[in-house]
């Protein structure tokens, strides 16, 4: 019973961090003042910001699911479509249909399984509440980390288009280019811009659709420059390695700040797995000694009063560590 209970308060620390973790992510990428200033910027570089839905409407439509019915359903959805765009920058080949199927059913199956094999009912929450969060942590961590990877493979982009503005090629064809010569993901997404222009689609909508499809701030400043450039003219060849040069000194100091607050970091670590650490080896020495925690009311209270505290903690030290460059 004590190894049951210890897993179940596991299991809801866990739940409550990550569930703090995506509401702040969630909010930050969305409601920021940094992403309201660059969105509406782009907005006002482009054609009236409403170019993006013709340039759409001429291209290859994704399917939200393989089913065309649950597709359909699907596109009654209010706001689905932001649900898609996450998962396309994650890089999954996941779709829609797949990302709630795989979102709904680990949950149904735990109740299941409780249904015929006694599980204590907190547990029952707290695997459930788990089980949910997989798929939409996984999404998460997939978009974190190719994020990660377009912002290192930006400045070879930039310096790539520079020196072919430079050998006498126009800059969409610049932009073929890269997604030729480039690895994958950058390659993939210049790609797309360079289809889009292909296509018909006006240069300033392919670009403010890139910058739509990659929410990385070095990448919105890239198509600023390129659109300011258009309408007030100058050397982009320049400006372009200028823009490399930029991002390079930004991520080399973004590394020396990671190097200086690793320290930080182990330390969060450390003291919010010392608790749990402490506990379960005093129950495995003395078990009746910390067995009053969960048998004594006023343990209890101690134990919801420590919970949220360590939450807030956690969440206090990861502003900390956390700098922004």
């Amino acid at each position: 019973m004590n190894f049951i209970f210890y897993g179940f308060v596991i299991l809801v620390f866990a739940s409550i961090i990550l569930l703090v973790e995506a509401g702040y992510l969630w909010w930050h990428s969305r409601h920021s003042s940094e992403a309201k200033r660059l969105e509406n910027r782009i907005r006002m570089m482009s054609a009236g910001g409403h170019g993006h839905e013709r340039a759409v409407s001429i291209l290859k439509q994704r399917e939200l699911s393989a089913s065309p019915l649950m597709t359909r359903l699907l596109l009654k959805v209010p706001r689905i479509h932001a649900l898609d765009r996450w998962l396309i920058q994650s890089g999954l080949d996941w779709t829609v249909g797949k990302f709630i199927v795989l979102t709904a059913c680990p949950p149904i199956v735990f109740v299941l399984i409780a249904q015929m094999v006694y599980i204590p009912i907190p547990a029952v929450v707290a695997l459930v509440l788990v089980a949910a969060a997989f798929a939409p942590f996984r999404v998460h961590r997939a978009k974190i980390k190719r994020l990660k990877r377009l912002e290192a493979q930006l400045p070879e982009a930039a310096d790539m288009m520079s020196r072919s503005l430079r050998a006498g090629h126009s800059f969409s064809t610049a932009l073929g280019i890269v997604g030729d010569e480039m690895p994958e993901p950058i390659g993939g997404e210049f790609r797309t811009a360079f289809d889009e222009i292909n296509f018909g689609v006006p240069l300033n909508e392919a670009l403010g659709a890139l910058a739509s499809r990659v929410p990385i701030s070095d990448l919105r400043y890239f198509v600023i420059a390129v659109l300011i450039q258009r309408e007030s003219g100058g050397n982009l060849a320049e400006i372009l390695g200028n823009i490399s040069s930029l991002i390079r000194s930004r991520l080399a100091l973004l590394g020396k700040v990671k190097a200086l607050s690793a320290e930080g970091r182990l330390s969060a670590w450390i003291l919010g797995l010392l608790p749990f650490g402490v506990a379960l080896v005093i129950s495995v020495i003395n078990p009746g000694f910390i067995n009053i925690l969960w048998t004594d009311p006023a343990g209890l209270k101690l134990i919801g009063a420590s919970a949220v505290m360590m939450v807030f903690g956690a969440v206090w030290m990861r502003k900390i560590i956390r700098i922004h460059v």
